[in-house]
């Protein structure tokens, strides 16, 4: 059954089309918008409509997912004043990209100044949880807003609620350190078992099930040892997190002595032109570290 609904949503890369292919897929009313609509063509089959413009969707949708690479490009797309205003009384945005908690309070309040509500909604599980429908995400705003949106969000994953608006953001950057720290530490891991005379496959084999086992060292950890680091969650993005992360700390007036480390790893491996790569490639930095190949 076709659910009345009308949702628009923006920016259909790695993991917008997977979550709009979902909602297709549910019986809502899709329409999406992209930068380079050619990468937005492959949806048409599933019955998703292609906006010519952005200014077009935000108008003609009741709910607006936010799936944007970062703060510059939500701000041009929805907070300028003039896209503003092409978003309908009692329209629900839900920003699902990941930014800082200042920046989502200050969308907030731009979205209230048009009558329009905001949920801070950053999510967590990569490609595979949107294709899955097994993503968790983190809500930040309104319960009352958050709970009317649980049925079309149940097929996305698990929603949270964990706060006002901003401790969404809050709680991805939270997430974010412990992805940063622990891709980081399994590189460390494989190299230091490779250096020593084992085989980081079977190692990595050896630690499924122990305590030191996790969805990272399941996934991510197999494709390090396979040197697969093709592009789910760039290291170009995982760096502007844990910026964000040193960033938000210093203003705490806090010391994050590991998360700094981390941040440097993945500065370094910016630097040396890696960034396009998946994050799991940190291995290779490590690796440069030490002159060492696995």
């Amino acid at each position: 059954m076709k659910s009345q609904i009308r949702i628009g949503l923006l920016g259909t890369g790695l993991m917008g089309q997977p979550v709009a292919r979902r909602l297709a897929a549910a019986g809502y009313s899709v329409a999406v918008w992209n930068r380079s609509p050619e990468k937005a063509l492959p949806l048409t089959r599933a019955g998703i409509t292609i906006k010519q413009s952005s200014a077009q969707l935000l108008a003609d949708s009741d709910v607006i997912i936010c799936l944007l690479s970062d703060a510059i490009a939500c701000d041009q797309v929805i907070f300028n004043q003039d896209a503003l205003h092409s978003v309908g009384k009692n329209t629900t945005i839900i920003m699902m990209s990941t930014l800082s908690p200042d920046i989502v309070v200050e969308q907030a309040r731009k979205a209230s100044s048009v009558q329009a509500h905001y949920i801070d909604m950053p999510v967590s599980g990569g490609t595979i949880g949107a294709e899955k429908g097994s993503l968790s995400l983190m809500a930040g705003g309104d319960r009352k807003i958050v709970d009317s949106l649980r049925p079309l969000l149940s097929h996305l994953g698990k929603v949270t609620h964990v706060g006002g608006v901003g401790a969404g953001q809050l709680t991805k950057l939270a997430n974010q350190i412990i992805v940063a720290g622990t891709l980081s530490l399994l590189s460390e891991a494989f190299t230091l078992a490779q250096q020593g005379g084992a085989d980081p496959a079977k190692v990595r084999e050896a630690l499924l099930g122990g305590f030191a086992d996790s969805t990272l060292l399941q996934h991510q950890g197999e494709r390090m040892v396979k040197g697969d680091f093709e592009a789910r969650g760039a290291a170009k993005w995982q760096l502007k997190d844990t910026r964000s992360a040193v960033a938000l700390a210093k203003q705490l007036d806090l010391t994050l002595p590991l998360t700094e480390t981390v941040n440097q790893l993945f500065s370094q491996m910016i630097d040396a032109g890696e960034g396009e790569l998946d994050h799991c490639a940190i291995i290779k930095q490590i690796q440069r570290l030490n002159n060492v190949l696995i």
